[in-house]
């Protein structure tokens, strides 16, 4: 492995809370700091859930105190002053980025360009750079570096933008802390996130279940988190006369148990970025049903090898899939064999490498 020299990087996030794009800025951090980086962590919102290393700087306590614009001001005032004081080698940026003049004044007066590192984690990557070319280019075209969490969005980015400076770097996967031993003896289908059904689509979810043989073999479906669509989601349960056979089960930010114990798990999103949540289940060894959404889900799954991908908004294809899954045990246990060593590659190790790589 590559020596740190012991670099001074800021990681800036929106929050270290909820969300895989969240856990995985606190992930970074982790694996930095391990290997000699000095790391610091700007936190834009009060909300610190998740494990990370090194030096905290909570801006949203300062937000809590007072959101008006003098206050936002003020922040600004003590993260420029932060960067100054501390004159990091690199600052990498996880937030979403939205507003033009917000994200000008931090992207000229705040940060410094040669030394930013933009992250992209969602294949919404107005989210991230601004749609309008000219503009994205006018922010973010003389950054150090743009680093996509999936090759799909490094692409994407650099087709639309006609960036030079686009890389592309997994989040990372901590197999060693994913090996819990708690168990379940229910049958049991799990999904697992935020209940943003505008994102998420846990309504095709749901009407696929629906659909398929699992319910009349007592396989139920679980439903960790928690969002803004949860009632809505209820309803849909209700209306699918599916209400015995699902359960909604309150968020966890250390789920690795009932993921463990899932026969498999599903995703259905509309779109994502590199779902944390297909690496955190074949990492315990289940198998996963996804949509073949952009983007991620085909750089991790290899259908029929560690679980089945198949066409996007698509209740049959998904129906049949889900079923395939359990009747089919041969393929089933093949998946399931297949699913901790299918993500072997995305460990903490080899990825470090990779952000080292850029860093030194």
């Amino acid at each position: 492995m590559l020596k740190a020299n012991n670099k001074k990087i800021c990681i800036v996030v929106s929050s270290l809370g909820k969300g895989g794009a969240e856990r995985s800025s606190g992930l970074l951090s982790q694996i930095l700091f391990d290997v000699g980086y000095d790391v610091h962590v700007v936190s834009v919102l009060n909300d610190i859930e998740f494990s990370y290393k090194g030096k905290l700087l909570n801006l949203g306590e300062l937000k809590d105190q007072d959101d008006s614009v003098l206050g936002r001001l003020k922040r600004l005032r003590v993260l420029k002053a932060y960067l100054k004081k501390h004159n990091f080698d690199y600052v990498i940026d996880n937030r979403t980025r939205i507003g033009f003049l917000k994200e000008f004044v931090i992207s000229k007066f705040i940060y410094s360009p040669k030394k930013t590192i933009y992250c992209i984690r969602s294949y919404k990557t107005a989210n991230y750079i601004n749609p309008n070319r000219f503009l994205g280019r006018l922010l973010y075209a003389n950054a150090y570096k743009i680093v996509g969490v999936s090759k799909a969005i490094a692409e994407h980015v650099k087709a639309v933008c006609k960036f030079k400076n686009v890389t592309s770097i997994y989040n990372p996967i901590v197999l060693e802390k994913y090996n819990s031993k708690l168990e379940s003896k229910d049958n049991y289908i799990l999904f697992f996130g935020r209940l943003d059904d505008e994102v998420k689509n846990i309504s095709l979810l749901l009407a696929a279940y629906s659909k398929s043989e699992l319910p009349k073999h007592n396989v139920s479906l679980k439903i960790l988190g928690e969002g803004k669509d949860l009632e809505t989601l209820k309803n849909q349960v209700e209306t699918l006369n599916i209400a015995s056979n699902v359960e909604f089960l309150p968020y966890n930010p250390y789920p690795s148990a009932i993921v463990k114990s899932a026969l498999f798990t599903v995703l259905t999103s509309r779109y994502e970025g590199f779902p944390r949540s297909i690496l955190e289940s074949l990492a315990l060894g289940t198998p996963v049903v996804s949509v073949d959404c952009k983007s991620g889900p085909n750089e991790i799954i290899q259908s029929t090898f560690n679980g089945l991908l198949v066409e996007n908004h698509n209740q049959v294809a998904l129906a049949e899939a889900m079923t395939s899954l359990f009747i089919d045990k041969d393929l089933y246990l093949h998946c399931k064999q297949n699913s901790k060593p299918s993500v072997a590659h995305f460990s903490e190790a080899e990825i470090v490498q990779q952000w080292q790589s850029i860093l030194n």
